[in-house]
């Protein structure tokens, strides 16, 4: 009985394989063709855009030494004006009130 089960299994599979395929079954396989080279790619490019952001990733680190020079050199210089002015904030004080009242007199003339 075996040898006439695979009999006719091997019927079956050479008839498949011999009937020709309908419109439908056709286009369906020329339609999945083109669906799997398009995933394939997008995933190209995707991996295309992964190396270029870890490189401008890796570009962003490399000056983030020079950026913290720069905020610790902003930092001093903000402080400097701000420790003048606590030691000697009466004398500037009068100095801005005079700087105002000659701006003010040179534009009312």
């Amino acid at each position: 009985m075996s040898q006439q089960l695979q009999r006719s299994m091997s019927a079956l599979s050479t008839r498949d394989r011999d009937r020709e395929k309908t419109y439908f079954e056709q286009q369906r396989e020329a339609l999945i063709g083109e669906i799997a080279m398009s995933f394939e790619h997008v995933l190209a490019n995707i991996n295309k855009l992964n190396r270029s952001l870890e490189a401008v990733v890796a570009v962003g680190n490399e000056f983030s030494s020079v950026e913290a020079l720069w905020s610790q050199f902003e930092n001093v210089m903000a402080k400097d004006p701000e420790d003048g002015k606590a030691g000697s904030e009466g004398e500037e004080g009068q100095g801005q009130q005079g700087e105002g009242e000659t701006t003010t007199a040179g534009k009312s003339s």
